[in-house]
């Protein structure tokens, strides 16, 4: 057991985040998304939200701040009416851990590729659409 990291991060994941060097990518995944398909490394987070996995998740994980696509939305499909009520969540959520840190967003399949290239993706329980998060991975100051 160990103080101030919260049990929704499993030791896999903190093993991976500890792994990960500055600019490795990883990529929280709603319920949705092909993560065995896509994902190096596979992390299992079943049944937890994508919003507090990444609330767990950030007070640990400095986001790169030289590069201002550290966190990445994947777009709505133009057409599609559906509004992703839980970016609005993230958004506070980045708010609270890294003020002035500015959420990007990324055409479906442009972000589908940069996923297959992220150092793992973790599977949340998310059933939100469009819930899925990129974090490029900083420096600790």
């Amino acid at each position: 057991m160990l103080r101030g990291i919260s049990n929704l991060i499993s030791p896999e994941l903190l093993k991976v985040m500890c792994e990960m060097g500055h600019g490795d990518e990883i990529v929280l995944a709603d319920a949705n998304f092909p993560t065995e398909s896509f994902g190096r490394r596979a992390i299992r987070a079943d049944g937890i939200p994508a919003g507090d996995l990444l609330d767990a998740i950030l007070p640990l994980f400095p986001l790169d701040q030289y590069d201002t696509s550290n966190f990445v939305l994947m777009e709505v499909i133009p057409g599609d009416a559906y509004k992703p009520v839980i970016w609005e969540d993230y958004l506070a959520i980045l708010a609270r851990h890294d003020p002035g840190a500015h959420a990007q967003h990324m055409e479906r399949f442009a972000y589908y590729d940069r996923a297959k290239k992220a150092y793992a993706v973790v599977a949340t329980g998310e059933k939100a659409q469009y819930a899925n998060i990129i974090l490029k991975k900083g420096v600790v100051k």
